[in-house]
Parts: structure tokens; C-alpha cells; sequence
């Protein structure tokens, strides 16, 4: 039987990241921006009708992206030595599926944030500005404070060197 402070240590949330209000509000400003400034070039000097449509689509797709990033106001990202995973419920890494954390400058990472390599590729999912993992990716941050997103990234590093010396100790 396990120890009950065991189970409490495992579960137990060690990071936890929110979207940042302002730079939440500066990304919605941006889209939403493009979007009228789209739509007014397709309507102030109508190009020919073809051009016409492919302008009000770009801008229907600007709409789309800004109302998808309006909805993680009020998402959390948490880490526990178990997972990483959001408030909505969706996990998003198995710590044991990672394989590395990628926090360089000049990484393919989003603003802010970190990249994890896993050793399998989960599926694809993007919730805008604050996670997305493609194939065998998972970027985390976008419009999350600094401060926040490095801590985590730190805290998952340590936990992949924690397990990789536990492994080294078992062999």
C-alpha cells in the first residue's frame, strides 16, 4: 500500500502558469486590428471581387484567431511530477513521455515560453497564446509572463534530470 504523503507528493501541483492580462489584451488588440484593417481595404477600395472575398476571409480568419486566444483568459496551465496539464482538463504531457526541455534564446519555442521533445507524438492541439504541441513538440507560452513560464520550464528540467538519475541508479 502506498503511503498516503507519498500520494499527496506525486499529485501535488509544483507549477502552475496564467495568461498574463496585458499581453492577453495586446495580442487581442493586434488581431482584432488586422481584422478591421483587412476588412476596410476589402471594402474602401474594392479590388476585384475575387481579391474582395480572399481579403474578407483573411479577415474572417484574423476574428477567428483573436476569439480562439479570448478564450484562454481564465486557463491555467499546472505541473505536478506526474503531468502537465490545463484547467480544462486536457493533458497536455506525461513527464514520463518527455524526453527534453528546450529554453535557449534562439529555440523554436514560443514568446516567453519553452519547448518540450517527447519520445512519442500524442496528437495535435493548439490552444492560441498559451500552448500547442505538433508531432513530437509541445511549446508552452505565447502570452504568459516571463517569470511564470521560466520557473515551469525550470521545474521540468529538474524533474527530467531527478528521473534520469533515478534510472541511472536502478541500472
Amino acid at each position: 500500500m502506498t503511503d498516503p504523503v507519498d500520494l499527496e507528493e506525486e499529485t501535488r501541483i509544483l507549477a502552475e502558469v496564467h495568461p498574463a492580462p496585458a499581453r492577453l489584451a495586446f495580442s487581442l488588440f493586434v488581431q482584432y486590428a488586422l481584422a478591421l484593417l483587412v476588412l476596410y481595404l476589402a471594402f474602401a477600395h474594392p479590388p476585384e471581387l475575387v481579391f474582395q472575398i480572399v481579403l474578407i476571409v483573411i479577415a474572417l480568419g484574423f476574428i477567428y484567431l483573436a476569439e480562439q486566444g479570448r478564450r484562454v483568459k481564465g486557463m491555467v496551465i499546472y505541473l505536478s511530477r506526474q503531468r502537465l496539464w490545463d484547467s480544462k482538463g486536457r493533458e497536455i504531457a506525461k513527464l514520463d513521455q518527455i524526453k527534453s526541455v528546450d529554453r535557449g534564446a534562439l529555440a523554436f519555442k514560443p514568446s516567453n515560453g519553452f519547448l518540450l521533445r517527447l519520445d512519442s507524438a500524442p496528437g495535435r492541439v493548439w490552444v492560441p497564446g498559451l500552448w500547442w504541441r505538433l508531432g513530437r513538440s509541445i511549446g508552452v507560452g505565447g502570452v504568459t509572463p516571463a517569470g511564470a513560464t521560466k520557473f515551469m520550464g525550470e521545474m521540468i528540467a529538474t524533474l527530467l534530470n531527478e528521473r534520469d538519475i533515478q534510472r541511472a541508479n536502478e541500472d
